[in-house]
């Protein structure tokens, strides 16, 4: 069965949340509701859906998301039970009526090819430009580092509540605790993936809403962001280097450079690292290149 977790703490949306829910064609799920100590009560609103879907709600006495949203996360899924898939869906985000029937559909497949992480198709609800993104599709089955890739290079997008996932990966890995929980979905989703495949549902979507009080929202803790970017990044090239393509390795190592530079947090142990991951790379030429290309950072810097 399907664990739905939805951290509650803005009502807002939520009734749009709660009905789409209502809408499932397939009920096959249980939604657990963790109340991060709202001043907006949701009480009155469920009881207006009782009966239309299972669901326990369960208001906690202390707020944690204003410290870690990960750790709001974590207390959100302990309220689960022993249902073998689970999903964090946001407070503000919609399901279409047919994403849990679609999932109990492509289950067999999702089997079949050893997936422990699944997506559906999204589609942006942009309240701050008034206006709805087209539906966004992914390939049926891609590698979590090819998703990592694309990601880096802008050409995916992926966000928490689309995602349902094993919760045996989920109590191998967790969720890493960054500050802001930035990157700790992208993350979580490359060590559940085993480094297998993250198999979509493209058949159905979920709708996430992006509005004033988003975290991904622009202009918002811009150095906290860029700190927790670079300590990603480093994750990959020193943990999972040698799952990437020769090409992406490059590509990746690149990237981190500049962020090391924009962060000012350049050491000998960052140009030992990046100047031997160059070369293992069979990329002589790019070690070369970074090294005179960190000597006129420093000098540019002095």
């Amino acid at each position: 069965m399907l664990a739905i977790v939805i951290p509650y703490y803005k009502l807002t949306f939520f009734e749009a949340t709660i009905q789409s829910l209502a809408n499932q064609t397939d009920k096959r799920f249980k939604v657990y509701i963790g109340d991060d100590a709202s001043m907006d009560s949701p009480s009155a609103l469920l009881e207006k859906y009782y009966g239309q879907f299972e669901f326990m709600y369960n208001r906690f006495e202390n707020n944690l998301g204003g410290i870690s949203l990960v750790k709001q996360w974590a207390r959100c899924i302990a309220m689960t039970k022993n249902e073998e898939w689970l999903m964090i869906l946001g407070d503000d985000d919609e399901m279409s009526s047919t994403c849990i029937a679609e999932f109990y559909k492509h289950l067999p497949k999702i089997e079949l090819n050893n997936c422990n992480v699944v997506r559906y198709a999204t589609i942006i609800n942009d309240e701050v430009q008034h206006k709805q993104s087209y539906l966004y599709t992914h390939r049926t089955l891609e590698k979590a580092t090819d998703f990592i890739y694309r990601r880096f290079l802008n050409q995916t997008r992926s966000s928490l509540s689309e995602y349902i996932f094993k919760r045996s990966s989920y109590e191998k890995y967790g969720f890493y605790n960054y500050k802001l929980a930035w990157y700790a979905d992208d993350r979580a989703w490359f060590e559940f993936s085993d480094s297998n495949y993250i198999y979509t549902i493209n058949s159905a979507f979920v709708s996430f809403r992006l509005s004033f009080e988003n975290i991904s929202r622009a202009n918002y803790k811009i150095n906290e962001k860029q700190q927790v970017t670079m300590q990603f990044y480093k994750f990959l090239i020193v943990k999972h280097f040698n799952k990437f393509k020769r090409y992406q390795r490059k590509d990746l190592l690149m990237f981190y450079e500049q962020l090391v530079y924009k962060n000012k947090v350049v050491t000998f142990a960052f140009w030992f690292l990046l100047s031997m991951l160059f070369l293992v790379s069979f990329y002589p030429l790019q070690s070369i290149k970074f090294s005179r290309r960190l000597l006129i950072h420093l000098r540019n810097n002095a």
